[in-house]
């Protein structure tokens, strides 16, 4: 299985991270999702889920920074659309990203619960973005799950997965 995801010299393009447009940003938060293509998922894939997660933010906040996480995208789907997050393309179900957390305090769900793109502070960042490939039309979770959440629930399920590492500019 793959991912395909557009990138500009193995970057994010600028628009969906810390440099984009005041339109794609609520808040001075970039919230308009990279789209994807999933080429060869498993026979007997009945749905995907998906994370992107900066690890590289550990020196800096002490722990990996989710980006977004999503699950029960159909199993017959290629990808999604750019601002699929926003837009509700795909019939996603989506978790709360680590804005959420106490310690950032930000009370928007339209941020915390979607996709909140790239802004790294000290230094270019790679983000690690995994789609995993599940035996099950859906994981049974609501919007609003934590991580914690969806590996509990993809466990015993993933049929595979695939990786990609993608650059955001400092």
């Amino acid at each position: 299985m793959n991912i395909r995801i557009p990138l500009d010299n193995g970057y994010l393009p600028d628009e969906y991270g810390k440099y984009a447009p005041e339109r794609f940003k609520l808040d001075g938060n970039p919230v308009v999702s990279f789209p994807f293509s999933i080429e060869d998922a498993p026979a007997g894939t009945r749905s995907f889920a998906l994370t992107v997660i900066d690890y590289d933010s550990t020196p800096v906040c002490g722990f990996p920074w989710i980006h977004w996480i999503m699950c029960d995208l159909s199993g017959e789907s290629r990808g999604l659309p750019e601002n699929a997050s926003a837009s509700g393309a795909g019939g996603i179900v989506q978790g709360r990203n680590s804005s959420a957390s106490r310690f950032v305090g930000e009370r928007d769900p339209r941020v915390f619960c979607r996709y909140c793109g790239p802004m790294p502070p000290d230094k270019d960042h790679e983000y690690t973005v995994t789609l995993y490939a599940l035996d099950v039309p859906s994981t049974g979770l609501k919007e609003g799950f934590f991580l914690s959440d969806l590996l509990r629930a993809m466990k015993g399920h993933i049929l595979g997965s695939a990786s990609a590492g993608v650059m955001s500019r400092k």
